[in-house]
Order: C-alpha cells, then sequence, then structure tokens
C-alpha cells in the first residue's frame, strides 16, 4: 500500500514539473517578436531580438513609440529593405503615425535616398492600407510650411556658390523643388520631416550630410536628447559601423550649439531703450487654425511675438464647440489663459480638466496634452510660450473622436 502511494506520489512529480516547463515555454512563445524561422537557424539573434531590441530598446522613454517607428521606417525605405517594411509600418500605425505621414515619408526619401527605393516601399506600404481599408491619401491642404527666412537666405547663398559653378541644374532643383517645394508641404510636421531626413543620412553613410540637418532638426524641435537616441535606435537597424560614424559628427553639433548658446551676450537694461513698444490690437490678422494640428473649427487672432532676446510668443484662439487641438508639446512649457466659454484640458494618461473665464492653466516642458472647447459650448483662451532653439510646439497625432468623448462623459 505504501509502495502505490509512493508511486502516486512520483507520478504527481512529474506531471506537475512537466506542466511547470510546459508554462515556461508557452511564456517564452509569447514573448517571441522574431519570425519563426530565427529561432531554429539563429537562437542568438531571437534572443537579442526579443530581450534587447523589442523587450529593451523600444521600451526606452528618451523617444517616443511614433518617433522610433518614423525612425525605424525611414531607415528601412532609405537602405531599400523592402521585405521589413510591411510589419513596421503596420506598427507605425498602430503607434500613431497617420497614413498621410507615412506617404510623405516615403516622398521625402526619395530625394534622399533614391526613387527606386521610394517606388519599392509604396509597393509594400500600399499592400498594409489594404488590408487596413485605409483611403487613398491626399495631399493636405493646410496652410504650406514657412521656412525660417534668414536660415533660407543663408542656404541658398552656399547653394550658389558652392554648387551652381558645377551643376547649375542641380543648384535650381536643390532651391526650387527640395527646399522651395518638398520641405515646405504640410502633410508632415517640419520637426518629423527633419528626423526622417536626418537618420536617413545616417543609415546611408552619409555624415558628412549631417551636421546641416541636425541643426535643422533642432530648430524644428528635436531635443538633443531625442537626436542621441534616434541615432543609438539607427544603430539596430542599419548597423554599428553607420551610427558609430554618425557619433563624433553629432558630438561636434551639440558643442557648437551649447558654445552659441554660452556666447550669446545678456543685454543689460539700458538695452532695449531705442526699441519702440509692440501693441497687438485684438482680432488682428485672424485666420482659421491649420487641418493638420486642430479639429473643428478653430480660429487663431492677435498673435505676437517678442523681439530678441526674448522668446515668448502668443495668440488668442478660439475654438467651437467640438473643436480642439490635437496632441502636443511645448519644449518650455505653455500658459493657457481662458478668457471665454467652456473648455477642455488634459495630459497625456491624465484626467480631463474642465476650465472657465479666469482660469490660468500651466504645461509643464515636454509633457503631451491636449486643449479645446467643450462638447457643447465655446472657448477662447490667450496662449503664451517659450521657443527653445526656434521651436516653440512638437506637434503629434490628433485627439480622436473616440478619447475626445470618453473626456465629454467624464465632465
Amino acid at each position: 500500500m505504501k509502495r502505490k502511494i509512493r508511486t502516486k506520489n512520483i507520478a504527481a512529480s512529474i506531471a506537475m514539473s512537466t506542466l511547470a516547463v510546459t508554462g515556461v515555454e508557452a511564456q517564452e512563445e509569447r514573448r517571441r517578436v522574431a519570425p519563426p524561422a530565427v529561432y531554429d537557424v539563429a537562437p542568438g539573434l531571437g534572443h537579442f531580438t526579443d530581450s534587447i531590441l523589442f523587450g529593451e530598446v523600444w521600451e526606452r522613454t528618451e523617444l517616443a513609440p511614433r518617433d522610433r517607428s518614423l525612425v525605424t521606417v525611414a531607415v528601412l525605405v532609405s537602405t531599400g529593405k523592402s521585405a521589413q517594411i510591411g510589419s513596421h509600418v503596420r506598427r507605425a500605425l498602430d503607434n500613431g503615425v497617420k497614413p498621410e505621414e507615412i506617404g510623405e515619408l516615403i516622398t521625402q526619401l526619395a530625394l534622399y535616398s533614391g526613387w527606386p527605393n521610394a517606388i519599392s516601399a509604396v509597393q509594400e506600404v500600399a499592400q498594409v492600407f489594404g488590408e487596413r481599408n485605409i483611403a487613398p491619401v491626399r495631399n493636405s491642404d493646410a496652410a504650406r510650411i514657412e521656412l525660417e527666412a534668414a536660415a533660407e537666405a543663408a542656404r541658398t547663398a552656399t547653394v550658389n556658390t558652392a554648387v551652381a559653378p558645377t551643376a547649375p541644374a542641380l543648384a535650381d532643383l536643390t532651391n526650387r523643388v527640395l527646399f522651395g517645394d518638398l520641405w515646405q508641404r504640410p502633410d508632415i510636421s517640419a520637426r518629423d520631416r527633419s528626423l526622417i531626413t536626418m537618420v536617413a543620412l545616417v543609415a546611408i553613410g552619409q555624415p558628412e550630410q549631417l551636421p546641416f540637418h541636425a541643426n535643422r532638426a533642432m530648430d524644428n524641435g528635436l531635443t538633443a536628447s531625442e537626436a542621441s537616441e534616434a541615432i543609438t535606435h539607427v544603430a539596430f537597424y542599419a548597423g554599428w559601423p553607420r551610427a558609430m560614424s554618425a557619433v563624433p559628427v553629432l558630438k561636434a553639433v551639440f558643442e557648437s550649439r551649447n558654445a552659441a548658446a554660452q556666447a550669446k551676450p545678456t543685454p543689460l537694461n539700458s538695452e532695449g531703450a531705442d526699441m519702440d513698444l509692440q501693441v497687438t490690437r485684438a482680432n488682428s490678422n485672424p485666420g482659421p487654425g491649420p487641418d493638420a494640428y486642430f479639429t473643428g473649427e478653430v480660429s487663431v487672432a492677435g498673435h505676437y511675438k517678442g523681439t530678441d532676446p526674448a522668446r515668448i510668443s502668443g495668440a488668442t484662439v478660439s475654438f467651437s464647440a467640438g473643436a480642439r487641438t490635437a496632441w502636443h508639446t511645448h519644449p518650455l512649457g505653455q500658459t493657457l489663459f481662458i478668457t471665454s466659454g467652456k473648455g477642455w484640458v488634459q495630459k497625456e494618461g491624465g484626467p480631463v480638466e474642465t476650465v472657465g473665464p479666469g482660469d490660468v492653466v500651466w504645461i509643464p516642458p515636454h509633457l503631451k496634452h491636449w486643449h479645446g472647447a467643450s462638447a457643447d459650448e465655446a472657448m477662447t483662451h490667450f496662449a503664451v510660450a517659450e521657443a527653445e532653439n526656434g521651436s516653440v510646439v512638437t506637434w503629434m497625432e490628433k485627439v480622436s473622436d473616440e478619447d475626445y468623448a470618453k473626456a465629454g462623459a467624464i465632465d
């Protein structure tokens, strides 16, 4: 009798051990990201794919998931890795990249890595759009992006001096098409266009072109930490040598910008005595809020900008009922003065706050948020922010109707 009991206990232990092993294996299966063949052919690659690339790098908060998707797709398109594009376009869409932004990314890179890579990418992306029943992409009818006049004048002069004498047609196309048309298209933000271009140059091994575009990216709102993290991300998709070659170039850009910032003199109180007061009249220069950054009827008026060395600027923004901004951040924060109506403001992951006349809202630097009118009442606020490296705001995806409806349910 004791022998039978002992035998049953041994059998039960074996069964429980088997179940435990099976459970561990099942858990490992669930964590697998690489294609199944990887684990049979290159198990080490499977390990690094699961634990490092997707288990660590993609989880790092120094670069938002949406930005990582932009970087990854840009590298794949610019290096002609068509077979990998589909899966990362799906991930990009899941991470908030819009179909029209993916199309514009491909358009941008046609001029930086060649038409064949762009056309090949279109074929892969079209399949994904078909799977998800995404309608054909149309050109944005938003206002074109205005490039900074002084910087454009310097760039044009350089092209006319260094390029035009040898390749006049190339110089003409650079000024007229590349910067006179492509870079001003509103189908993707200036910051994202710069990010895409910068990482593509690293991926195709053109570090000598990086200083101009890294500076341009940071002037357009990319932070130094984001630029650094983007290069780190590129290492996994274009290889360590490409990323390592870019590091000293980026280091020189950082040092140059830091030196310029430290060397800028602080004006004395007496300076500015010759300047005039600046009065911006109520409702001056009214215009609609760009469709790329707002949902619903939005009017922007009374925009002003302080004179150097001040970095402050602002405007009065009026939202009709149901209208709101897209998600966005400010490098140095933003202050909202509610002047009329009823509005909502929300940080990512936080509760919706209802605001009204006389309320003042402070939004800290780099905090992802949106604000606008309530569903049943219009709202007007005066918004004030400061620029960092020429950038006041970084626009992101729009607030969906579903998320906006949830805000109304909570109010």
